[in-house]
This record gives structure tokens, sequence and C-alpha cells, in this order.
């Protein structure tokens, strides 16, 4: 049975509610996971992002944008999509899932062996909600491209592929023949001046450490004005200093460490974080790049030019520039609202326009 855009509204604040009684529940087991990175801090810190934009409010100003005037009117599209899901950091594929569903169409997910835990509980509780959801949500090992005509629900025709640049290019091959959006490496990167207020460098600290920096949305390079004192830095993370207690980290932050003083490079290091001068923007777990800036035209020049490659910018209030590339405040990165789409393409747009 179809519902319409008002019953999917419903059901979706209703799924916040529940998520929200979820993280205020201490006995909840939806916080357990085998995956050592998802601490679990770190899930009720994804769950708690996720309920914050559930609400009635925040979905229907998401959607005013699109040509849905009719909450009343189903949308007819009803086209199944293959959602092929990352890994890195707890529930990274949930938005994805809730457009699928929001703009009435059908979700089959193939998830990541590292997160195949919480989206189907999360999908259950969903369900509980409004049953008719039922038919819309569907969990597969695999998609079996099929040259027939007549596809079946569990293999689609329109996909949404995230993972890395490697796989990337297998989806773009596999998939060459489907609608899709396919999605690439991508970094966040921090440019500072000086200027920023300590709550703003405890809050790059968040932007730094929030899931081990596993995170696209994650800052993995800053860059900084000649002569930048790193001591103000160091100083404003150092509350973070229990990420080394993690041993996956821990292993990291040691294998880098060797790796960097076996080379003879230069390197920063408070005993959890290392920085090491470098031009690329994507650094190892443990690890933030950083590299100086003469001045910001010449600055925004070289990121215009590696735009494709950043998923967003950190900045602090006082600092002005032209780049528009997902502009995010100090501490805000891992925050993004509902319409802040990842690689800046608007999947909802992607999905209502199937046929």
């Amino acid at each position: 049975m179809n519902m319409n855009l008002e019953q999917r509204i419903k059901a979706f604040a209703k799924l916040g509610e529940a998520l929200r009684d979820e993280i205020r529940n201490p006995k909840s087991e939806i916080r357990n996971h085998t995956n050592g990175w998802f601490t679990s801090e770190n899930i009720t810190t994804a769950i708690f992002s996720i309920a914050n934009n559930l609400t009635k409010e925040k979905l229907e100003k998401w959607l005013e944008k699109y040509q849905i005037t009719n909450h009343q009117s189903p949308i007819t599209n009803h086209q199944s999509v293959g959602v092929i899901m990352a890994g890195n950091i707890p529930l990274v594929g949930f938005h994805d899932f809730l457009c699928v569903l929001i703009s009435g169409n059908i979700f089959v997910g193939k998830l990541s062996s590292d997160d195949k835990i919480l989206l189907p509980k999360i999908a259950e509780i969903l369900i509980e909600i409004e049953p008719k959801f039922k038919e819309k949500i569907f969990f597969v090992e695999n998609f079996h491209i099929s040259k027939s005509p007549k596809l079946s629900i569990r293999n689609p025709k329109f996909f949404i592929a995230t993972g890395s640049d490697n796989s990337a290019r297998y989806f773009e091959y596999y998939f060459e023949k489907y609608p899709s959006i396919i999605r690439k490496n991508r970094n966040s990167i921090a440019i500072l001046n000086g200027s920023e207020t300590p709550e703003e460098m405890r809050g790059l600290g968040k932007d730094v450490f929030q899931y081990f920096g596993l995170g696209c949305r994650n800052v993995s390079k800053i860059f900084v004005p000649e002569k930048y004192d790193f001591d103000i830095f160091f100083k404003a993370i150092y509350e973070y200093q229990n990420v080394i207690n993690n041993n996956k980290y821990a292993n990291n932050y040691d294998y880098n460490k060797t790796v960097y003083l076996m080379s003879k490079y230069k390197i920063l290091d408070n005993g959890f974080l290392l920085l090491k001068e470098d031009n690329a923007l994507t650094s190892p777990v443990a690890v933030v790049f950083y590299e100086y800036y003469k001045n910001i035209k010449s600055l925004e020049e070289k990121l215009i030019e590696e735009q494709n490659k950043i998923q967003c910018i950190v900045f602090n209030s006082q600092f002005h520039s032209t780049l528009e590339r997902a502009r995010v405040r100090c501490g805000n990165a891992q925050s993004p609202e509902l319409w802040d789409y990842a690689d800046g393409v608007d999947t909802l747009n992607f999905l209502l326009e199937l046929t």
C-alpha cells in the first residue's frame, strides 16, 4: 500500500522521537556493535544527529523547495533504488535511506560489512511505527544486474553508491547503463587565520576527532598562515586526549609515528595526534596534515582546483572568503542538515526524477 508524503513525514518524525528515547534509555541495545571503531559514544552521537534532524519542522523545511506541493498526493514513481553503503562511521548511509523512502521509492540496500547492524535496527523501528514501510525496505547481500526488461524489486535499475576512488571506478563500470549517483573519496579541511576563539578551536578539535576522524566530513587537513603558533591548536584539542585509549586508534597512531620517524619526516606530536606538513588533503588516522598559505587569494585558487576532493570547509566566524564549498563553522562539520548533500549532489532531486 502506498503512503502520501504527509504520512511519510509523520512516520519519520515519530522515528526521530523513538530514536531520542533510545538515546535516553541506558538499557537500549542499539548501541551494541562488534566494530571496534563504533564505540557506544560514537553510535550515540550518530543517532542523536539523525534524531535531531527528524522533526516535522525540519523535514517540511527540507522538502518545501521540491515540486511536492500537495502533501495528500502520493508520489507515483515507486522505483526500486539500489543503495551501496559505506561503513566508515556509524549510520553514514542513513541520509540515502531517508531520501529514498521520503521520495516514495523503494529502498534496496547493500550494507557495508563494517556497519550491518544499526540501519536494520532503525528500519525495524520505522516499520513498527508505519507498517507500510515493510514493502519499501529490503536489504540484500549483492545486486545481480539483469538484462531482462522486467526487473524485480531486489534488482533495481537506479543506484546510489558510496565508496573509495577504487570502488567508484568499479561502480561506474558496473552501473554505466543505469542512472546513478556514485560518490568517491572526499575529505574536509579547515582554514585558520589566527583569530579563532578558544571555543572555536575546541570546536575544530571536535571536527578532527569525532568518529576518530574517519568521516569524509572530519577535518583531515588544516591551512594556516605563515609562522602559525601550533601551541594554540594543541592546547585547544587537549581535552580529546582520551582518543588514544581506543586500541584501534592507538595502533594507527603508533604505526604512523614509527613510519614518519623512520623516514625522518618532521612531525609535531602531542602524544595522541601527529601533525605533518604535507600538500595532500587525505591524512591517515591519528594524523592531520597542515600547509602554510601566504594569502587567502592564492589559497582560494588552489582550493578551487581541488574542490572535487573536498566535502566541506571549516572556517571561524570572522573569516571572509569567496569559497562556497559547503562552508561550516568550527565544531559543526559532523552536524549536517537534511539539505546538506554529500558531494554537493542533490540526492532527493535525483530520486524525484526517476521514471
